[in-house]
């Protein structure tokens, strides 16, 4: 179990009346291998389950006495972090080194995809197909003006790859920016 730092001890509430404490909150992250929070994750990671709007409560709680601060990227994420002192901004020095040995794809699980939930790592794969989708268009015209068989019965089969790759790519992204768009207005189980 990580020591709580005195600083953060000498601000947080010790109010035993609410399911998820504040200091609950700050062990569970200080715990964790990891710099950045959403308010998801933090959930899942909490005993006793509690809703979103409580974990959510205590973030905004220990955000007021600046224990935790907040980040907010593009397409709405907010993720959470102990404010260390010790930082320049405003990882502390392990989660610097977690963030840049960590690729998208390195994070992404089978259920992160199946649920669509892991944004950014579907987000690499979808770049990737258009990536690969655009370089099999690319070979197939080639191989059409030139009149090369490029080892398949039709030229026009690499086109027709790059075409499905690309319908498929395009149906990730849509399904993925739906799935988000749900889980916002939480619509399935949150508080």
């Amino acid at each position: 179990m990580s020591e709580t730092p005195k600083w953060i001890e000498e601000r947080i509430d010790r109010n035993l009346n609410n399911t998820l404490t504040q200091e609950h909150v700050v062990e569970t992250m200080l715990e964790a291998d990891r710099p950045f929070f959403s308010i998801r994750q933090l959930q899942a990671r909490v005993k006793p389950d509690v809703g979103k709007g409580t974990v959510r409560n205590r973030l905004k709680e220990l955000q007021e006495i600046d224990v935790v601060a907040t980040e907010t990227y593009p397409e709405s994420i907010t993720l959470y972090y102990i404010d260390h002192r010790e930082s320049d901004w405003p990882l502390s020095p392990e989660g610097k080194r977690a963030l840049t040995s960590e690729s998208p794809l390195d994070r992404l699980s089978l259920r992160g995809f199946l649920t669509l939930q892991d944004t950014v790592g579907i987000r690499t794969l979808v770049l990737a197909g258009f990536q690969l989708s655009l370089l099999l268009f690319a070979l197939g015209a080639v191989a059409l003006v030139l009149g090369v068989n490029a080892g398949t019965q039709s030229d026009s089969r690499l086109l027709a790859a790059a075409f499905d790759l690309f319908g498929i790519c395009l149906l990730l992204l849509i399904g993925e920016r739906i799935a988000r768009w749900i889980r916002n207005k939480d619509w399935f189980g949150a508080e």
